[in-house]
């Protein structure tokens, strides 16, 4: 390869979102076999402090991965869950009682100050304090009780990728591992079911033509999928700049719905399951509006949508197709980004770390 080849691909917009992407199969590999005995104790201790309560504290897309864990926790082990407003505490000073309540905070970096603030006052309001991170060493991880790493690697370009996709993995081995549960091998297909998705990006820059020109996106789902709506809006607007409102189906229908039409760019993530049946309805709504409907999910939606993408998820539990739901989302921002003469690499304004307080 001559050196001004080499130089033309170390610059190429969007290379490293791009090796990032296609690193995820790896990274759930990784955490399946080396994260998943060490995520299964830090479970079980937590277990053994029976919280009554559990409050979700995240920014960004861990926020989104928060809120999968708030779906997890809700269905499966019926704990009340909440999202914390973190100026409560960071701006405004409130101490809540936080006896056996389990804080959990997710972030990439671990390094926010106002998560590891609140972290630090849930800590010492009497909480169990768990920290999830893609860095051992961070400031959040030093002040959480307890700590899961998962693994990612260092990741480099500003949108969140693989360090998502292993927040919800391990999230989903940490709530199994709280039912006294190995969850490890109901995610062991993962990895290649991944590396199937990704392999079809071909697909992705087709789907990606339509959007090209839009000037805004409307992204639907409902139970499990539900994260993987406002993930996959985040990604769109942080790397496109395409407005991208996110909605849970049922609110969609309050509402937000009259601004759907013709030329109305809608994308719905239909799980395979108990989400994608409470969809149903918003689908048929959709279509009877003639919007422009694109569906991520199973064969028979999308054949009944105006296009979309076929998920391999046969044997995949619901509550784990969210992993790869968000995959050809993140491949789709990474296309129309592309398609628009951006780079998804650097978007406007961001940086990796965002220090809010």
């Amino acid at each position: 390869m001559s050196a001004t080849h080499s130089a033309e691909q170390s610059e190429r917009p969007g290379r490293i979102m791009s090796g990032e992407m296609a690193e995820q199969p790896a990274v759930l590999r990784r955490i399946l076999e080396r994260g998943a005995p060490l995520i299964h104790e830090t479970a079980l201790r937590i277990a053994a402090r029976a919280p009554r309560f559990v409050l979700l504290t995240a920014r960004g897309s861990s926020d989104n991965a928060a809120l999968y864990a708030k779906y997890l926790l809700e269905i499966q082990l019926g704990l009340p869950c909440g999202l914390t407003s973190m100026s409560t505490t960071t701006a405004y000073g409130a101490r809540p009682d936080l006896r056996d309540v389990l804080v959990i905070t997710v972030s990439q970096s671990g390094g926010s100050p106002d998560l590891v603030a609140s972290t630090r006052a849930a800590r010492e309001s009497g909480a169990i304090t768990l920290a999830v991170t893609n860095n051992p060493d961070s400031p959040l991880a030093a002040v959480s009780e307890f700590h899961v790493d998962v693994l990612a690697g260092p990741e480099k370009a500003l949108p969140a990728t693989k360090t998502y996709t292993a927040s919800l993995l391990a999230l989903y081995l940490f709530v199994a591992g709280l039912r006294g549960e190995d969850g490890a091998a109901a995610a062991g297909a993962l990895p290649d079911r991944a590396e199937q998705v990704l392999a079809r990006q071909d697909e992705i820059r087709r789907l990606a033509s339509r959007y090209r020109f839009a000037e805004r996106m409307v992204i639907t789902s409902r139970g499990y999928g539900y994260p993987t709506a406002k993930e996959a809006a985040l990604k769109l607007m942080e790397t496109s700049y395409i407005p991208a409102l996110s909605y849970s189906g049922a609110d969609l229908l309050h509402g937000p719905l009259a601004m759907v039409d013709n030329i109305s760019p809608v994308i719905a993530v239909v799980p395979d399951g108990k989400g994608g049946e409470a969809l149903q309805p918003v689908l048929d709504r959709l279509r009877g509006r003639g919007a422009d409907l694109v569906v991520v999910g199973p064969a028979a939606q999308v054949e009944a949508a105006s296009g979309g993408f076929v998920l391999p998820t046969e044997g995949v539990p619901e509550d784990l197709q969210p992993i790869l739901e968000i995959l050809p989302l993140q491949l789709l921002a990474y296309e129309v980004t592309i398609a628009r003469g951006q780079d998804p690499d650097a978007p406007r304004a961001l940086a990796k770390v965002t220090e809010t307080h």
